[in-house]
């Protein structure tokens, strides 16, 4: 380690950890070993430069898979870690990462995968299908598995393009004197399982966050090259979808509302899955007749009769998204989720 710990000699290290839970277990050890509170990790991230949510950290040990990379070493950075004993960290996570999501692990039903002839040939002859998880994980990107998945996903996301039900608005007509020109939205589409691309209803911007930032906070911005981070929509079932995202730089993600929602403005941002103090799950709303929109409503949110919202200027490129009050004309509050 790089410099003296109230555990002193013997600190944990990710040996013998075969899974998530032993893993985030020698996590929590280590944090142990470091004698420093939460706050005091945080701090400390915040000095090295890293960013470390107090709130995420303290959830780390019970969540079902390990973190991702760039929170474990963030993490492993506060505590002292040395450089070869971070990369250690990170070569036992990965290696537990493909376990999970390639032989059968819990975080994943098992997969029977083509055979590698076929995957050199790029056709698949295996027609299952697994469902998209959030909690992939990111290093997997360049794998011809992980090529495969994609495709696989990208094959269920049609398929439900052309199942869903598609909700078109009708045309906006701008006509002075009856000869006038006339301007057609986009075609609304309702929300369906798979790859999206979330579209505000009345700004024609999309969902997506600043590269290189490290808040998760989610703006609006032109839709085109609107790809940070890639969303898709997982039903959960019972009226209730999450807003899974792909981020280029930190990899899967799920889309919420911090502190339980318990702040009228809270931010709407990506950020890690899985953390208990965040509201990760929502109704997607149909709004008017016929319908004009869907609101994105926080499910179980402290605060009653909210809705994700654009807020400040609602046609302005890179305005914030957030939790407030529902509108009755549920302006900067309407989504399509358009296919990808």
């Amino acid at each position: 380690m790089t410099e003296e710990h109230a555990g002193g000699e013997g600190a944990p290290d990710p040996h013998g950890a075969t899974d998530a839970a032993s893993f985030n277990a020698r996590l929590q050890a280590l944090k142990d070993w470091s004698g420093l509170t939460y706050r005091e990790l945080s701090a400390r991230a915040e000095a090295l430069g890293d960013v470390l949510p107090r709130s995420t950290v303290a959830n780390m040990p019970a969540r079902s898979t390990v973190p991702r990379e760039e929170l474990l070493t963030s993490f492993l950075r506060a505590c002292g870690v040395s450089p070869g004993e971070l990369e250690d960290w990170q070569t036992v996570r990965k290696e537990i990462a493909v376990r999970g999501v390639y032989a059968g692990g819990t975080t994943e039903p098992e997969i029977a995968w083509p055979a590698e002839s076929a995957r050199a040939s790029g056709s698949v002859a295996n027609s299952s299908t697994p469902d998209s998880d959030p909690d992939l994980d990111p290093d997997l990107g360049s794998d011809p598995r992980s090529r495969i998945r994609r495709t696989l996903v990208a094959l269920v996301a049609v398929t439900g393009l052309v199942l869903a039900a598609v909700s078109v608005v009708a045309a906006l007509v701008h006509d002075e004197g009856g000869d006038g020109p006339k301007t057609v939205a986009a075609a609304l589409t309702a929300p369906a399982a798979g790859d999206v691309r979330i579209r505000v209803i009345g700004s024609d911007l999309c969902l997506n966050e600043r590269r290189g930032g490290r808040s998760g906070q989610i703006h609006q911005r032109e839709c085109e090259g609107a790809d940070v981070p890639l969303y898709s929509l997982k039903d959960l079932g019972s009226g209730e979808w999450r807003i899974v995202s792909d981020h280029p730089d930190y990899g899967p993600g799920c889309s919420g509302i911090p502190s339980g929602g318990r702040i009228p403005d809270a931010a709407f941002e990506d950020s890690e899955c899985g953390d208990p103090s965040r509201v990760e799950t929502f109704r997607l709303e149909p709004f008017g007749t016929p319908v004009t929109g869907y609101r994105i409503v926080p499910a179980g949110s402290a605060t009653a009769n909210s809705c994700v919202t654009v807020v400040g200027d609602r046609t302005a490129t890179w305005a914030k998204l957030a939790q407030a009050t529902c509108r009755p004309d549920a302006r900067g509050q309407l989504f399509g989720f358009d296919r990808r």
